[in-house]
């Protein structure tokens, strides 16, 4: 299983989080390598989900910056930030698919959107990212025909469409059964490995965390900025903080 080089994809440094003057988290540092399968957690109302939007630019930070490759995106023209974003995918919480397109449709829309390809190579194409996604042979079900569960895997289908170098995650197993999360939990494992992605996810599952997580940050809402970095797995018994120790075993 292909795992962290060491090598950093993307850069956080000094990011303040604010909407007007209220802070939401200050000071944040830290690096999600090439590679890695980067969780973004703590407790509710900490951030977690704006922390992402403040990764893919749609959310401007009050301080700081996040860098790609050692290039500041956050400084980046509008021209460069769209060059950047065409090599990273995006899944949200209910998968995000336009109800009135079928599943091969909603796979299809980034690729007419920066693709030269024709109308028969773009079919080829959300026709394999939906196989690879275990949805082969439900290219022409409309979202309202499928499960939750297949809605969020056809989701990562579009997100994988470009073959991005980076996948953000928010929340995907949320509304999920245990086993369809475990299965999407195996999903990420096997695409991150198949592409070479780097994986980005913002979830309070534990089990998720510990199976599929090695890079870490987590953010406290009380105190309002970061105070664990690192692999979940070890953060569980070795974080210095016992606020993230109670948080990782469950505690009350």
């Amino acid at each position: 299983m292909t795992t962290s080089n060491g090598e950093a994809h993307l850069r956080v440094r000094d990011l303040t989080m604010a909407y007007g003057s209220f802070v939401l988290q200050r000071d944040l540092n830290f690096d999600i390598n090439r590679g890695d399968i980067f969780i973004i957690m703590g407790g509710s109302g900490c951030g977690k989900s704006t922390l992402l939007k403040h990764l893919v630019g749609l959310k401007e930070p009050a301080k700081g910056e996040v860098s790609y490759e050692n290039e500041s995106f956050t400084r980046a023209s509008d021209q460069r930030r769209g060059e950047i974003l065409r090599g990273v995918g995006v899944t949200y919480q209910s998968g995000g698919l336009w109800s009135s397109m079928t599943l091969a449709e909603n796979v299809e829309v980034p690729l007419g959107e920066y693709t030269d390809l024709s109308p028969e190579e773009m079919r080829e194409v959300a026709a394999l990212k939906l196989a690879l996604v275990g949805l082969g042979g439900f290219e022409d079900y409309y979202p309202s025909q499928i499960s939750g569960g297949m809605q969020k895997r056809a989701g990562l289908a579009r997100a994988i469409a470009l073959d991005p170098q980076v996948l953000f995650f928010d929340e995907p197993s949320a509304g999920l059964d245990p086993v369809s999360s475990r299965l999407l939990d195996d999903l990420i494992l096997q695409l991150r490995d198949t592409l070479g992605a780097t994986v980005v996810i913002v979830t309070h599952e534990l089990a998720s965390i510990f199976a599929i997580g090695n890079n870490s940050v987590f953010l406290d809402a009380k105190t309002r900025t970061m105070i664990a970095c690192g692999d979940p797995n070890h953060l569980k018994d070795h974080a210095e903080d016992p606020a993230v120790r109670k948080f990782l075993n469950r505690e009350a």
